[in-house]
């Protein structure tokens, strides 16, 4: 109760096998009520600090249609809002029932609670979620580092493009691996560097902005061994995508400075496998610059040469990530790694493909694809396959000036799926994913445990992948 010191309690219940019967609570709850002498319900109608929240049907399970673990995903959409409920009270802090699964409590906790809140006077209170009893303590440890690790993804995304600037992001970043500094070496490569390993395509589009670019460089060796082949993370970087010289419309350009959703959502991850300490050897590499209109920027039909030797003309500056992201993932490639997995806010076709409901994934191996899979029907944050046919390929590959074309010939049809073909061309490895995130990348009210804002989407499925391969010998590539 609100007298002991200012806490609050979030109980789970579950509802009734039967139609009308009594809510059912968890063990937790029991013991409450017990402690209280049954009088549970009877507190509930007077103590404002003392929350219990639907849990809907107990042991639901893995719900095929819908792709997910119904379970955890309950858990944790009730416990944020329980948590929200307590934080109103301007109490500062809950105790969480662990509902069956601490993990799944955390996560909704403390991603429940997230709010961008830097530049206002006004904040909300403060609330520190913690555990209720003492079963469970580490897989809710557990739940606060892969949320904390969205959370923080969601930071960069939120930020204002003049407070995450390229060299802000890489320092802020560096900062967050301050404390892992035996196994985590971060290289933050300037616009110099960038040009001696002649990343053209990237340099064009960052050549419009009076920001510099950056392309920051992350080792974190966890294997057994520093010579295991690393899984290589790279993710899309721009800091403010304004469209360039094929400018975007005013309406709704604000949220382009979650353009490097890509870059925020791998390399929290890389952070969280780091505080975990995930038994494997990743490198994060994320292209970062500014998309903007100015004397010196790209021009529509442009020709720049790509870091392998391919000409792409520049038909439209908007589709300026892939120019990022071919140059990347061509030096990604210096690695001899198991698996390279790109993210990256790509296109406006993506969004209209699935919405927020999945992360749309373009993959040549099918081993990567089921462990992606596999690992966001736990996390609830899903993936949805998208092709990767030649057909596409065809229609990038045919340009008046050049190799390639950044825009497919029949311009909108397709446009995540020749976006990703494109990308192909910049991939000789077997096992590549390229995850389309522009979908994923704001919340308004879908995923009931995340506030309005950036999503900070999929964190916690690239972390749980990471956390599968770490596990999985059978293919050491």
């Amino acid at each position: 109760s609100r007298e002991a010191g200012g806490k609050g309690l979030v109980l789970g219940a579950y509802s009734s096998e039967q139609d009308g019967g009594a809510a059912q609570l968890t063990s937790a709850g029991d013991a409450f009520d017990r402690l209280v002498s049954g009088k549970l319900r009877e507190l509930l109608s007077e103590n404002e600090s003392l929350c219990v929240v639907g849990l809907g049907k107990k042991n639901a399970g893995i719900n095929d249609q819908e792709n997910w673990n119904e379970d955890k995903e309950n858990i944790r959409a009730a416990v944020a809002v329980g948590c929200r409920q307590i934080q109103d009270l301007e109490i500062p802090c809950v105790e969480v029932d662990p509902c069956g699964d601490a993990q799944a409590a955390a996560e909704g906790a403390v991603l429940g609670l997230h709010e961008y809140n830097e530049l206002k006077q006004k904040k909300k209170t403060a609330v520190t979620p913690q555990l209720h009893g003492s079963a469970g303590s580490e897989a809710w440890q557990k739940g606060v580092i892969y949320a904390e690790g969205q959370n923080l993804a969601r930071y960069l995304m939120e930020a204002p493009a003049n407070y995450i600037t390229p060299i802000k992001f890489a320092e802020y970043i560096e900062q967050k691996l301050r404390g892992f500094s035996s196994n985590v070496k971060v290289h933050i490569r300037p616009e110099s560097w960038i040009a001696t390993q002649q990343m053209g395509a990237f340099l064009s589009v960052a050549k419009g902005s009076a920001e510099p670019p950056i392309f920051l460089e992350i080792h974190y060796l966890g294997g057994a061994n520093a010579n295991d082949s690393p899984l290589v993370f790279v993710g899309k970087g721009v800091t403010f995508d304004s469209g360039g010289i094929s400018l975007k419309p005013s309406s709704g350009m604000d949220a382009m400075r979650a353009d490097m959703g890509g870059a925020a959502t791998v390399c929290s991850a890389i952070v969280t496998a780091a505080t975990l300490n995930l038994p494997l050897n990743i490198i994060g590499l994320a292209p970062l610059c500014e998309n903007m209109p100015s004397g010196k920027a790209n021009k529509p039909g442009d020709v720049v040469r790509a870091k392998n030797g391919k000409t792409i003309q520049v038909d439209n500056t908007d589709a300026e990530g892939r120019l990022l992201l071919a140059d990347a993932l061509c030096y990604a490639h210096n690695f001899n790694a198991r698996a390279i997995v790109n993210a990256a806010t790509l296109t406006g076709a993506m969004d209209v493909a699935l919405g927020s409901a999945a992360t749309g994934v373009f993959t040549n191996s099918s081993w990567l694809w089921n462990h992606l899979y596999e690992a966001s029907i736990l996390t609830g944050d899903r993936v949805w396959r998208m092709p990767l046919f030649e057909h596409y390929t065809k229609q990038v590959t045919d340009s008046p000036l050049a190799d390639l074309s950044n825009i497919g010939k029949y311009s909108r049809a397709g446009g995540a799926c020749t976006a990703a073909a494109f990308l192909k061309e910049f991939v000789t490895a077997s096992h590549w994913a390229h995850l389309d995130i522009a979908g994923v990348m704001s919340n308004k009210d879908e995923v009931p445990y995340l506030r309005k804002g950036m999503a900070g989407r999929p964190t916690r499925t690239l972390v749980e992948f990471a956390a599968r391969l770490s596990q999985d010998s059978h293919n050491t590539k």
